[in-house]
């Protein structure tokens, strides 16, 4: 994860990159915060609802993951929070707490804005109707930042698409081959429709393979990076560490506020 953070440009001079496991101040802040956290509310979150549907049958650390993420939030007193539209209920959640606990034990935490990418969302090329994720069971439904030349044009070349030929943007209609243009423009830095009209008189067939190389080209000098920085694990594990004592350094003080204000100390 580390690696993959590096080469995708994060600064280590400007970010603090560290395992959240190292520093359990985060575990800590989830137990109190779960306190104040009802059932229902967390059954209804969709962490809950589309991942216990995949497995049958949720752990109880999924059930509470939302928990985590709101104490990785507010152990730090963030005020924004970059997130995605799938994740505003989870945002939401730690709003809720921080409003919770302010007015239960007094003014500790900021709640959180988020803070909205203009991303386009890409979707699964197995299911276009859901978002592409690592979690995925079916391999060929995602593309990885690590994954070779030969695996991405594989996987785009099973996308799920439909029996029209012609390259158009449709996505409530055209699901696939409009999740294939977005990809083709995230990865161009071109518009939707500047990528509709260039591939004007191509078949989706052979749309598929242009998708695939442009791929290929974006990700080649980021698969490159992770492969330098994975042949230095000591330099990893260094900055791993370092980042740890930087966390540890803001979280522990916001950790004994906390534990002050409910009466463990």
């Amino acid at each position: 994860m580390a690696a993959s953070l590096l080469a995708c440009g994060i600064d280590p001079a400007r970010s603090v990159l560290f395992q959240q496991s190292v520093v359990w101040e985060h575990a800590e802040l989830c137990w109190i915060l779960g306190c104040l956290t009802s059932m229902p509310r967390l059954r209804h979150l969709p962490q809950w609802k589309m991942k216990s549907k995949q497995k049958n049958e949720g752990s109880v650390g999924l059930y509470t993951y939302p928990v985590l993420q709101a104490a990785d939030i507010l152990l730090y007193k963030s005020t924004h929070v970059p997130v995605g539209e799938d994740q505003l209920q989870h945002l939401e959640l730690a709003q809720d707490l921080a409003r919770t606990f302010n007015t239960r034990y007094g003014e500790v935490f900021p709640e959180p804005r988020a803070l909205l990418s203009t991303t386009r969302k890409v979707k699964s090329l197995r299911d276009p109707s859901s978002k592409m994720s690592k979690s995925d069971p079916q391999k060929l439904a995602t593309i990885f930042l690590t994954d070779s030349p030969d695996d991405i044009v594989l996987k785009i070349r099973r996308a799920v698409t439909d029996f029209t030929s012609e390259v158009t943007f449709d996505p409530e209609n055209r699901p696939g081959v409009a999740n294939l243009v977005s990809m083709h423009a995230a990865v161009t830095g071109r518009t939707v429709e500047d990528v509709v009209g260039w591939a004007a008189g191509m078949d989706t067939g052979g749309y598929k393979s242009v998708v695939a190389e442009a791929v290929v080209e974006r990700l080649r000098p980021i698969r490159t990076e992770i492969q330098r920085l994975r042949a230095d694990r000591a330099h990893l594990h260094r900055l791993l560490d370092q980042g740890a004592a930087k966390a540890r350094d803001l979280a522990i003080p916001v950790m004994e506020e906390v534990r002050k204000r409910v009466g463990f100390s």
